[in-house]
């Protein structure tokens, strides 16, 4: 048979969403399955988002401003850069995609920590670069010094994400510091914020305030986690305005939709309340890893939505014990299994699946 497809994309894995919560409800039998395996808030739409959206729909027979000129604009204000520094797209992951077809040709070496954003070698084979992963340290963070010497005459980009998804851990100034006057200038470092609001440590620096006025650094941010807009996908950039404007060259034509726009701009305007719901999150962040710290599991400090158990080749089933009592993970066989903080009852439903589950592997 003839082929019609890459014969490399054979061994490429593919993106894993969270387990179906209709399913595992209806095969367990039970009222409701608590799904903790994706990276949302568990409150709702934000105020205003669900009228903006409805308002928004009755001009769905025409596009969307292509420019997201009155988002941009928006989104410049309150994060005091320029509009034109600025570009929107159908989530952080869709911009990381189009960013990276704006930098990278085939062979190109793009280089990023292992265990990171699951995403990253998708993309990067999609575009036929070569991906250069840097193993993590003992404490399950980024080894900076690893990934700069890591850099070649082919490296054209680095993805630093942080807080770094699946682990929770964050790279402090000092050290992002070290890493940024190592990299050649011509090598595009993306700091992936995609937790950004989530961060307590002070050590742990804004990307947009503290490094988006160098020429080689951009800056994602995303409204999935912290603005409630999971279900819409809406993120952004921030680069330099050379930078923006090659990758809108290649952005796909009206991909940040007109009801994402729409909801965006009302999430905008609830930052109070944004505020409010992370400092749930947070605190309940912490009385998860404390309780799992008791239950003799190594959480490291998370400054994200999630905890991170590094439970090795016992991730798997760790994962399917939790399932069997109703409650959705993210194992990562091999490494560890990753867990969205929910509402106080879907935490303690997790506490009490994850005690059994741990008994069980003991």
């Amino acid at each position: 048979m003839t082929r019609l497809t890459r014969a490399d994309l054979d061994g490429l894995p593919a993106y894993v969403p969270g387990r179906n919560l209709a399913d595992l409800t209806r095969e367990l039998g039970i009222a409701e399955a608590i799904k903790l395996a994706s990276n949302e808030v568990p409150y709702g739409p934000l105020p205003g988002v669900v009228e903006a959206v409805g308002d928004a729909m009755l001009s769905s027979h025409r596009y969307p401003d292509m420019g997201a000129v009155e988002l941009r604009s928006a989104l410049g204000e309150r994060y005091g850069v320029a509009a034109d520094r600025i570009v929107t797209g159908c989530g952080s992951v869709a911009l990381t995609e189009i960013l990276v077809k704006a930098t990278c040709l085939p062979g190109d070496e793009i280089v990023y920590a292992w265990r990171s954003f699951e995403a990253y070698p998708i993309i990067s084979a999609g575009a036929g670069a070569t991906s250069v992963r840097v193993p993590n340290t003992a404490a399950h963070g980024h080894d900076l010094g690893a990934m700069a010497d890591a850099i070649t005459d082919r490296t054209r980009l680095v993805l630093v994400c942080n807080p770094n998804n699946p682990t929770g851990t964050a790279v402090r100034r000092a050290e992002l510091d070290r890493f940024l006057a190592d990299v050649p200038s011509d090598v595009l470092v993306v700091l992936d914020e995609a937790y950004r609001e989530m961060v307590t440590d002070p050590d742990v620096p804004d990307g947009i305030a503290t490094y988006a006025d160098r020429p080689n650094v951009l800056v994602l941010r995303t409204m999935s986690k912290a603005w409630g807009l999971a279900g819409l996908r809406m993120g952004f950039l921030v680069a330099q305005p050379e930078v923006a404007a090659a990758i809108r060259k290649v952005l796909t034509p009206f991909s940040t939709s007109l009801v994402a726009q729409a909801a965006a701009l009302a999430a905008l305007a609830q930052e109070p309340e944004v505020k409010r719901r992370c400092g749930l999150v947070v605190a309940e962040r912490s009385r998860v890893a404390e309780a799992l710290r008791k239950l003799h599991v190594d959480v490291p400090d998370s400054q994200a939505n999630f905890v991170w158990l590094p439970l090795g080749d016992q991730a798997a089933q760790f994962g399917v014990v939790c399932e069997g009592r109703g409650v959705i993970v993210r194992p990562f066989q091999g490494d560890g299994v990753r867990v969205t903080i929910g509402t106080p009852e879907e935490n303690d439903a997790f506490l009490a699946a994850a005690e059994v589950a741990l008994e069980q592997l003991a």
